[in-house]
């Protein structure tokens, strides 16, 4: 089987906001597709600190992998060896490449096993009040200021004409950079989610406002974790 575990959001989640059942699957297996290594540890010494870290066998897996670069975990699942999959943060295969060993999976008829927990792109939504029936999450906005600056007002054209939320990301330590451009290239009375360090019980910011409201007290969210949303 291959277990798609939730990874936390904040460090300072309390761990009775997730199931039980997270912890029963990281002592199931030793072996787990990771994003990061050094961020897998954590989570499953958040999660499981009782399991030794010495017995973790972990592989690679980002946004450069292929499936010729996991052969050798995927002739182990072949021969009937459950993994994990954890993700950075929050849920895998939304916002993280985790989707390539899940695909294989299908192909495969491996047993795929979701578990409940946060996704900081849903949290935003449905803390944002705008339309949660009709939404689309666009990733990373362009790092080059033009076509940054067509891909925000496209969004907004978007909203205006569909009525759909539009929700997208920026790298932490660009964040006070791209509220820039946002409050130049949008509209003065579009609505602006910003939701900020979400599931943190001392930290979590998520306000929704105008973009003229926004300007009158820009928050500071340099290397703060944030998903934006913009919508009616």
């Amino acid at each position: 089987m291959l277990f798609l575990l939730p990874a936390y959001l904040s460090e300072n989640t309390p761990i009775t906001h997730f199931s039980p059942v997270i912890k029963d699957y990281i002592m199931q297996t030793d072996y787990f597709f990771v994003e990061n290594e050094k961020t897998a540890r954590k989570v499953v010494k958040f999660f499981a600190p009782e399991k030794k870290q010495s017995d973790l066998k972990l592989f690679l897996l980002d946004k450069y992998t292929e499936n010729a670069d996991i052969k050798e975990a995927q002739s182990l699942m072949m021969n009937g060896q459950d993994f994990g999959l954890l993700s950075e943060a929050g849920l895998p295969c939304i916002a993280d490449p985790g989707n390539l060993i899940v695909k294989w999976c299908h192909e495969k008829n491996i047993r795929v096993v979701p578990v409940s927990g946060p996704s900081s792109i849903i949290l935003a939504l449905i803390s944002s009040g705008f339309n949660g029936q009709e939404f689309a999450f666009n990733g990373y906005l362009p790092i080059d200021r033009t076509e940054k600056k067509k891909q925000i007002q496209h969004l907004e054209g978007l909203v205006q004409r569909t009525g759909y939320s539009q929700i997208f990301m920026e790298t932490p330590y660009r964040n006070n950079q791209l509220l820039e451009d946002l409050f130049k290239f949008l509209s003065p009375n579009i609505k602006l989610c910003i939701a900020a360090n979400i599931n943190d019980p001392e930290h979590e910011f998520i306000r929704t406002k105008t973009i003229k409201d926004w300007q009158k007290h820009k928050p500071e969210l340099h290397k703060i974790p944030a998903v934006f949303v913009l919508g009616k």
